[in-house]
């Protein structure tokens, strides 16, 4: 079992700056990609960045030049530092991973959650 524990959300002010963290913890062999995600009220979840394995990164050119994902593999952990935060960076915030348990099997696990207010 593969458990993906977010934190570091939390309300902000426009031109603010937040940092999430994405933990992994249980029967890991290894972690591919690990993934951001966002879900607004209304509106379908989407993805924010991604870092594979090697560190190659890729990011939403909505949140590109503000937004940047990195990652601890010693911690088995992801990092989503976010600046210069607009109100429509408004979400909920899941993280993602695809993770090779200590079975070998490959797996897609997702977060809990966390939520992101930027608002004045």
């Amino acid at each position: 079992q593969v458990q993906l524990v977010e934190s570091g959300g939390g309300s902000v002010q426009p031109g603010g700056s937040l940092r999430l963290s994405c933990a992994a913890s249980g029967s890991i062999f290894r972690i591919y990609g690990m993934y951001w995600y966002r879900q607004a009220p209304g509106k379908q979840r989407g993805l924010v960045a991604s870092i594979s394995s090697n560190g190659t990164t890729n990011v939403a050119d909505s949140v590109k030049g503000r937004f940047t994902i990195s990652r601890d593999n010693a911690k088995n952990t992801v990092y989503l530092q976010m600046n210069s935060l607009k109100p429509e960076d408004t979400a909920v915030y899941y993280c993602n991973a695809a993770v090779q348990s200590t079975t070998r099997q490959v797996n897609n696990y997702w977060g809990q959650g966390t939520q992101v207010t930027v608002s004045s």
